[in-house]
C-alpha cells in the first residue's frame, strides 16, 4: 500500500510516515522538479518510519534517473512509456548489477548505498541492486499489443495500467473510451498474474479496491498528493466563494 507525492519536502513523507498505514511512498520524478540531493533526504524520511520508497522515471533519462536514485536508496523503480519488449529489456540491463551471474551495466558508485566509501561487500551491493523492485507502466497500446512477452522477461516484477497514456496512443479521449480502457487493464492483470507478476493499480479510495481484489490485485497506491490538493481547494475555495457571494 503506497501514496503518491511530487514534493521533494521530506517532511511531507515524515508526516505520511506518522500515519502508520503505508509501507512505501511513490515519488513522481516524472512530473516534479528535483536535484539529487532530493533523493537521498526523500529515503531518510522514509526510511525513519521504516517505509520503502518508489521512483517513477521519464522515458528519456530513464538510465542516469534510475541509477541515481537507487544508489540514493530508492528501493524500486517504475518505468514509463515504453513499448516494446526491446525497450523493456534495454532498461532492465542498465539496472540490473554488472556481475557475470546478472549481465547487467550497473556499477559500484561511491553513494548511499555503500556509505559513501566502499565498504560494501560488492557481492551484497551487487544483491541489492538485484532485489530493486522494478515495476512497469502499461500505458501504450503497442505495450498491450506484447503484454504476453513482456510479462514473461525475467526481471519484470511488477505492472501497472496507465489509462491515459494508453488512450492517447491508440487516437481517442479516455472520456470517450473507458470501458475500452477498463477492458485492457483487466487484461494486463490477467497476463500479469499468468507469468507470476504482480499488478498494481492506483486508485483514489478504499472503495476501488473492491473491483480489483477480486481480480486478484493485492498492490495498490492510493491517492495523489497533486490531485488531493487541487480537489480540496477547488471544493473548499467553491463554497466558500458561494456563501460569500451570497
Amino acid at each position: 500500500m503506497a501514496t503518491r507525492i511530487e514534493s521533494v519536502w521530506p517532511t511531507i513523507v515524515e508526516i505520511i510516515g506518522t500515519t502508520g498505514k503505508y509501507d512505501y511512498i511513490e515519488f513522481v520524478a516524472e512530473y516534479a522538479p528535483y536535484n539529487l540531493s532530493d533523493f537521498e533526504n526523500l529515503c531518510r524520511a522514509a526510511e525513519l518510519y521504516q517505509m520503502g520508497s518508489m521512483i517513477k522515471v521519464d522515458f528519456q533519462n530513464r538510465a542516469y534517473v534510475a541509477q541515481k536514485a537507487m544508489a540514493s536508496g530508492f528501493q524500486s523503480v517504475l518505468l514509463v512509456d515504453h513499448k516494446t519488449p526491446q525497450e523493456v529489456r534495454e532498461s532492465l540491463f542498465v539496472l540490473k548489477p554488472d556481475r557475470p551471474a546478472d549481465g547487467g551495466r550497473f556499477g559500484y558508485p561511491n553513494s548511499r548505498w555503500i556509505g559513501y566509501q566502499p565498504h560494501a561487500p560488492q557481492m551484497d551491493y551487487a544483491d541489492m541492486v538485484k532485489n530493486t523492485v522494478v515495476a512497469l507502466m502499461i500505458e501504450k497500446k503497442e505495450a498491450m499489443d506484447n503484454i504476453e512477452e513482456i510479462c514473461s522477461i525475467p526481471g519484470v516484477d511488477m505492472v501497472q495500467f496507465g489509462p491515459s497514456d494508453y488512450a492517447m496512443s491508440c487516437g481517442f479521449n479516455m472520456a470517450e473510451h473507458l470501458a475500452e480502457c477498463k477492458a485492457a487493464e483487466r487484461e494486463m492483470i490477467a497476463a500479469a498474474l499468468r507469468h507470476g507478476v504482480q499488478p498494481r493499480c492506483e486508485i483514489n479510495s478504499a472503495q476501488e479496491a473492491e473491483y480489483y481484489r477480486d481480480l486478484g490485485v493485492k498492490h495498490f497506491c492510493i491517492g495523489d498528493e497533486l490531485r488531493n490538493n487541487t480537489n480540496y481547494w477547488t471544493k473548499a475555495g467553491s463554497e466558500l466563494r458561494a456563501l460569500l457571494e451570497s
